[in-house]
């Protein structure tokens, strides 16, 4: 069995005895994380940071986790909201006038948030070097019409969620998505997870590696043979293993940290508000992770979906995924925040990929251990 490193509550041990197996199987290095009542009661690793397994995945690797980042970027929207600076309920033209072209007038903040303000991708195809220009790509999104009438439709927006309310960030606060995430969030926590990575992180960066079969010219617009097709653009894996991609803010998906980082910051949102002693937002000012704004098929990925201000909801949690397997789910109920952080991307069109659900099931089996001791 995989050699385990870090800490667990001993009612916990079934979450490292998972990553474990996860390492034996499908895994190279990963971590996983989990938080009760706003207090670490599990933080593991183990495996490499590297394909040919020789350097060791230690207590603080990094790596990107895709769009588990949007988790991060929505609390910042609802920090705002809490503190009375951004109203959910209000136009996004009230905060980004130049947004209002093309008929979207009546896009709400609230819209951006949940999928459903029409604009799911650019006109044409953009790759990952395109995305490096914020004002580019924003004013590219300001000057569309929407796909659909905001609000009455969901449709995952991958990649223009994090500019969309990037932007509407940068309008109120003065700051990038990146900057304030690290002065209002990330600091105050202690965080070691980041949008937009100093150059002084770079070592302790593990690479991204590609499904097995596929190379690292595999993209998120790539179709089933796992081709890159050209007409949708996309994110190779090999971009997200640049200096560029790192330096960069792409609020929706080039978010750098691990396990406990991830289930740090997102324990505020399950505890109401609060982990750790350190404060952010107020309890009600965490409703809107899970009160839903649609449920319906999302018209992008086709699947019935629930989103809320800017998570998923399943049943009584919220969280999100990344492209290729990273994962973070809260329980607000239960006051229990999971996550998990890997390296070796699966591509679930070729195999399932079930490894982050994995570690949220053997955390609830601590959770009822501790409520039966």
């Amino acid at each position: 069995m995989a050699e385990i490193q870090g800490t667990y509550d001993k009612r916990f041990a079934a979450v490292a005895d998972t990553l474990a197996d996860l390492l034996d199987r499908d895994d190279v290095g990963a971590s996983a994380a989990v938080f009760v009542g706003g207090e670490p009661v599990v933080d593991i690793w183990g495996g490499h940071t590297d394909a040919d397994r020789t350097s060791a995945w230690d207590h603080d690797t990094i790596v990107t986790v895709m769009s588990t980042t949007k988790t991060m970027t929505a609390l910042c929207a609802l920090i705002l909201a809490d503190r009375g600076e951004l109203d959910l309920s209000a136009p996004v033209a009230r905060y980004w006038p130049e947004f209002a072209a093309a008929g979207k007038q009546g896009v709400l903040v609230r819209h951006l948030l949940s999928h459903t303000a029409g604009l799911p991708d650019w006109p044409g195809p953009l790759v990952a070097d395109d995305l490096y220009d914020w004002t580019a790509v924003t004013s590219l999104l300001a000057e569309q019409a929407p796909q659909w009438e905001p609000g009455t439709a969901a449709g995952y927006h991958s990649v223009t969620f994090g500019f969309l309310v990037g932007e509407v960030v940068r309008r109120i606060t003065g700051r990038t998505l990146g900057e304030f995430f690290a002065s209002d969030v990330a600091g105050p926590l202690g965080a070691d997870f980041h949008i937009g990575l100093p150059a002084e992180h770079d070592h302790r960066v593990a690479q991204l590696l590609p499904p097995p079969g596929q190379t690292d010219e595999f993209s998120s617009g790539s179709a089933v043979d796992g081709e890159p097709d050209a007409a949708i653009g996309g994110i190779r894996v090999k971009d997200a293993n640049t200096a560029a991609w790192r330096r960069a803010e792409v609020p929706a998906a080039n978010g750098i940290g691990n396990a406990r980082s991830v289930a740090l910051v997102q324990s505020v949102l399950g505890n109401g508000g609060v982990t750790q002693g350190v404060r952010l937002l107020s309890e009600r000012g965490c409703e809107p992770a899970w009160r839903a704004e649609f449920s319906g098929e999302d018209r992008v990925i086709g699947i019935a979906s629930t989103y809320s201000a800017g998570f998923g909801v399943f049943g009584s949690t919220f969280g999100w995924g990344g492209w290729g397997g990273s994962l973070v789910m809260t329980d607000p109920e239960a006051h229990l925040t999971v996550a998990y952080v890997m390296n070796q991307m699966l591509d679930p069109r070729r195999q399932s990929d079930n490894r982050g659900l994995s570690v949220v099931m053997a955390a609830y089996d601590g959770v009822r251990s501790q409520l039966l001791s």
